[in-house]
């Protein structure tokens, strides 16, 4: 298969696992549907391409591993596990209920797949470095993918991690940030500028890259060369649309933490089939 096809494949994965989104949080009458969307193609392309690992067999030594710092777009998750297997049909309508693995935030204990729980921003970082730390000391050649959001990035704890993981040299971490430029209270620009944003990753020593965060080749492009880099984390940032893919969602503030009423779940399903034929 060549890279167009691979691409292809891959981007028709994500169309489907939109479409498996929106009736999650549909039928939980909560969730996150903005960030969810913005951020399901960079990990479908880690887990249905990238990383090393046994959807059988979640705790294989030489896995790769995943953090969704940004926890609360788990339903982008829970629909690319659903792909492999690890979800099934059933369960997909319980997100949020209370006794279902989906619960709104991952959660490791109930569902092994998941490396961390996270939801309690600015955490997912660290807890990948731990991890790629850890990885290093074994002498395994595992690597360690972490997705945090731009809102996130306003935390102090990130930026722990951005001044430590240089200096213990681990090229083993690779984060994608979703910068979709949207939070609960507003643009990330109104409520805490993060901005430059490459310039300052980049301050800290990490290998950094600025991406189209939907499109394949460009994301399948960057982590090729994250493959390559010998000495320093990476990080890519994901330039997204926040509600990709349904048209009244795309890039507004008020989809970030609210579930479609019927009428507009019904129109978002129809754009996102149209699309996806």
């Amino acid at each position: 298969m060549d890279s167009a096809q691979k691409s292809a494949r891959l981007q028709k994965i994500a169309h489907e696992c939109r479409e498996e989104i929106l009736p999650m949080i549909y039928k939980a009458a909560s969730g996150h549907p903005g960030g969810s969307l913005s951020a399901i193609d960079m990990i479908v392309a880690l887990f249905c391409e990238e990383m090393r690992w046994d959807p059988k067999n979640p705790h294989w030594d030489e896995r790769d591993r995943f953090v969704l710092s940004k926890g609360h777009a788990v339903p982008a998750l829970y629909a690319v596990l659903y792909k492999h297997g690890v979800v099934t049909k059933d369960e997909l309508p319980t997100l949020r209920q209370i006794g279902s693995r989906l619960q709104g935030h991952p959660d490791r204990v109930i569902m092994p797949v998941v490396e961390a729980s996270t939801g309690s921003l600015g955490q997912g970082l660290s807890i990948a470095q731990g991890m790629a730390m850890g990885l290093k000391l074994k002498g395994s050649d595992a690597r360690v993918f972490c997705l945090i959001g731009d809102g996130e990035s306003q935390e102090g704890q990130i930026w722990e991690t951005a001044m430590s993981a240089p200096k213990f040299k681990l090229n083993n971490l690779i984060c994608f940030l979703d910068n979709n430029n949207g939070q609960i209270d507003g643009t990330v620009e109104q409520v805490m500028d993060i901005r430059p944003i490459v310039d300052k990753w980049e301050a800290f020593r990490w290998y950094v890259q600025e991406i189209d965060g939907h499109s394949m080749p460009a994301i399948l492009g960057a982590l090729e060369k994250c493959r390559k880099e010998k000495d320093r984390p990476c990080m890519i940032v994901a330039k997204t649309v926040k509600g990709k893919g349904v048209s009244f969602m795309e890039g507004n503030i008020d989809w970030h933490g609210k579930a479609p009423n019927e009428t507009e779940f019904k129109k978002a399903m129809e754009e996102l089939k149209a699309k996806n034929p």
